[in-house]
């Protein structure tokens, strides 16, 4: 397979079999019944069972189990799509058993956080388009257009749009102005980071670049953002997008912001930036992103992407 070559699962249908399960941290199971009700409300056919609910101190299960289900998930012929149940922690314990396997067919997997290192995965390993979007207990819970829930049009957009492509309002704040086109990459920026020096690590070259985390001081990010540039990972990019990083407030008043943090790091690139866009962790209704297309950062205003292409096959 050429090295841009993306592979894309087939778009959800009315009545398509989505599989939650939990592949990192545990879950309440009154949000996952609430997600997944809306799930049903959107046509589709959720389907879980009782280790998705799974408790082993911070983990929904032991590494074993999770591998275990997730590996069940991607084999399951009738199954279209693997929504997440939700972040937290314990993704990287599944990794070098999933990077074994040739599941027979591509499905849409969805998730953010932790879920990064699945996106991963999934694009190093199978180059699979994948969506950085909702959970069904973060997100799908709270429903659509609702605080700390989802946005229904660019989640079903992303997952059952198969002709010519689409745009998506950033309701953001341009930073560096410009229009950059590449890939859509990135993720969580803790678990980006952490994924550096592994064969997982993030394809970051001509790439229009996810950033985004949660619950950090402004130092945090700075370090973390550091960190990718002295890896070589800001080299050669040609767009970034930023989410709210809600929680991420300076300790004191007078103390630099991130926004401030990321226009000085950042902005040195001299690349196309938007700002505060609603993906990931946010209050704000989530956008889901596409991972692994070709798309065009439009950096003015509240800022757009333009989707270039279909994110789902027939």
């Amino acid at each position: 397979m050429a090295a841009d070559e993306a592979t894309k699962p087939h778009a959800l249908a009315p009545a398509s079999a989505v599989r939650i399960l939990s592949p990192a941290g545990p879950v309440d199971e009154g949000k996952l019944r609430r997600g997944a009700a809306e799930l049903g409300r959107l046509g589709f056919q959720p389907r879980w069972n009782e280790a998705a609910l799974a408790r082993q101190g911070y983990f929904a299960g032991s590494a074993q189990d999770r591998t275990g289900e997730l590996t069940q998930a991607l084999e399951e012929r009738d199954t279209a799509a693997i929504i997440a149940a939700r972040g937290g922690y314990g993704g990287q314990y599944l990794l070098e058993d999933l990077d074994r396997l040739d599941p027979p067919r591509p499905k849409a997997l969805v998730g953010f956080s932790d879920v990064t290192v699945l996106h991963a995965l999934a694009w190093r390993r199978w180059r699979w388009v994948s969506f950085y979007g909702p959970m069904a207990a973060a997100g799908l819970d709270c429903g659509a257009g609702f605080a700390n829930g989802y946005d229904e049009s660019s989640f079903l957009l992303a997952l059952t749009r198969t002709s010519g492509g689409w745009n998506l309002p950033l309701q953001g704040e341009a930073l560096i102005e410009g229009e950059a086109e590449g890939r859509i990459a990135g993720g969580c920026l803790t678990l980006l980071g952490a994924l550096v020096g592994t064969r997982w690590e993030p394809e970051t070259l001509g790439a229009i670049l996810l950033i985004e985390d949660c619950n950090m001081r402004p130092y945090q990010v700075d370090r973390a953002l550091m960190h990718l540039k002295l890896a070589g990972k800001l080299a050669g990019v040609r767009g970034i997008l930023l989410g709210d990083f809600p929680g991420c407030e300076p300790p004191a008043d007078d103390g630099p912001t991130v926004r401030e943090v990321a226009s000085r790091v950042l902005g040195a690139l001299g690349v196309p930036i938007v700002w505060g866009v609603p993906v990931g962790h946010t209050q704000r209704p989530l956008l889901t992103l596409p991972l692994g297309v070709r798309a065009r950062l439009v950096a003015r205003g509240e800022g757009r992407l333009d989707i270039l292409e279909p994110t789902v096959a027939l």
